[in-house]
């Protein structure tokens, strides 16, 4: 495994004081995003009986309440939340089922991701599917067909959270140990009574309504944080004989700088850099270690606007060591058949005429 470069390597300990989890601010974040998620729903509800377009603003909000209940849920499950070890795992269960994930098995393939993150021999746990231009070209027809399917916006993004966060995520892995089995049973368990009570309480029609919006927006909103801070043009991805831990998660992560409503409504998670670097650093103080270590600030910024580039890219190019669209591939695929046919035809040409009788 290749080194890192030595002023990479020191980022770790300029992050490490950043690292020390603040209690108070992590119950202080606990009530700003719990009681306003639970207000939100709440409205929600009682604005079906006025007009269902006021509805859909105020579940799009909602929406962005469980994307900050999931980064609370992201860091129980790194152990960055409290420093009781039982707390986040008794408040990452909770987030679990308010996000539809299960706390064991989400905390176990996430980490496996941390570890792999950008290494090409190391993909398909925990991460997004990414093909080179080299694998697309020796891959099958319907090989193909199902990576576009897979990689295209729509799908990705609107069947995305359907796939993963309701079927996906309800069932255990194949290795899953029993730890993580009954994490899972108990999420699911705790889902169908929540959902239930609630159906109950309000019917199952008001239920619909309400949740179906903000698990959707919710869950587009989750999905599209996690592809573009990875899937960004000149990112890094390399084999594992020369993968490095910490030039993945400098290199490899973005720093997805958004507006300040937009950066506190994500839990900082924008700073995907210095959560990779340092998974340890509770998302309250992502940004001090950004600014703390001057080199952080180098790490590829994309914006609101330049991130919507990235919905174009398909594709890992080792050679040019960027993302490119399956149309660029397809040019670069067909550069080397084209070489040999025209290396045979100046072959051919270079060749004496045979002679011909009667001549």
């Amino acid at each position: 495994m290749a080194k890192p470069d030595n002023k990479l390597s020191s980022l770790k300990k300029n992050v490490a004081p950043y690292e020390e989890i603040d209690t108070k601010a992590s119950i202080g974040q606990l009530f700003n995003t719990l009681v306003p998620l639970i207000l939100l729903w709440y409205a929600a509800y009682l604005s079906l009986s006025v007009s269902y377009w006021l509805t859909i603003p105020i579940a799009v909000i909602a929406s962005g309440f469980v994307v900050r209940t999931f980064i609370i849920f992201h860091d129980c499950c790194h152990g960055s939340f409290f420093k009781s070890r039982k707390a986040n795992k008794i408040l990452g269960t909770i987030t679990g089922v308010l996000t539809l994930c299960p706390y064991e098995q989400w905390k176990n393939t996430h980490a496996i991701h941390h570890a792999t993150s950008s290494n090409l021999d190391k993909r398909g746990i925990g991460d997004m599917w990414v093909l080179t231009v080299e694998e697309y070209g020796a891959a099958s027809f319907w090989q193909r067909l199902y990576y576009r399917v897979y990689r295209n916006p729509i799908v990705m993004f609107g069947l995305g959270p359907i796939a993963i966060f309701l079927v996906s995520y309800r069932f255990n892995r194949k290795d899953a140990r029993r730890k993580e089995k009954i994490s899972n049973y108990i999420t699911n368990i705790s889902i169908v009574v929540l959902y239930a009570l609630l159906c109950w309480a309000i019917g199952w029609q008001a239920f619909l309504l309400v949740q179906a919006p903000i698990f959707m927006v919710s869950g587009m909103l989750g999905i599209w944080l996690f592809y573009v801070q990875h899937q960004f043009e000149e990112t890094y991805y390399e084999h594992d004989e020369e993968w490095s831990y910490i030039n993945a998660a400098v290199e490899g992560s973005s720093y997805y700088k958004l507006p300040k409503v937009l950066q506190w409504i994500t839990g900082n998670i924008g700073f995907h850099h210095v959560h990779h670097l340092s998974p340890k650093v509770p998302n309250y103080n992502l940004e001090k270690a950004h600014e703390a270590a001057p080199p952080l600030q180098k790490a590829t910024t994309i914006t609101l606007k330049t991130s919507l580039k990235s919905i174009r890219f398909r594709l890992w190019d080792e050679e040019k060591k960027i993302f490119v669209t399956f149309k660029e591939a397809r040019l670069s695929l067909r550069k080397p058949q084209e070489m040999v046919v025209i290396a045979k035809t100046e072959k051919t040409l270079a060749s004496p005429r045979p002679r011909v009788q009667g001549e």
